[in-house]
């Protein structure tokens, strides 16, 4: 199993946060298809105040690039990542267009 961590931004208004938080409790079927098809077996999200927090475990088959060709060629889910910038806020330090910002691990305790 490989993981990885992301961060990333929400506009900071209690009320798009809802918003944002209730399209999570209610995702699609063809959302949480199209990610399970990139390869990916496990996915949380966590939130605190603006700031979210996901953990995203994936198996042999998936690559970032596979996942992003994979996205922008399914129409659904570019209706949803376009709802879902409404809510969202590049975190500092993201580059360009970047939504989610991969992590680095710099502790582990084992």
């Amino acid at each position: 199993m490989i993981q990885y961590t992301f961060a990333l931004d929400l506009v900071n208004d209690p009320k798009l946060i809802a918003e944002y938080e209730q399209h999570h409790r209610t995702v699609m079927p063809e959302i949480k298809e199209s990610i399970r098809a990139a390869g990916v077996t496990k996915m949380e999200i966590f939130r605190f105040e603006n700031r979210l927090f996901m953990i995203m475990e994936v198996d042999s088959t998936f690559s970032f690039e596979k996942k992003a060709k994979m996205d922008a060629e399914n129409e659904t889910v570019q209706k949803w990542e376009k709802l879902m910038w409404k809510y969202q806020s590049a975190i500092p330090g993201a580059k360009g267009d970047e939504k989610w910002v991969l992590m680095n691990k710099i502790f582990d305790l084992k």
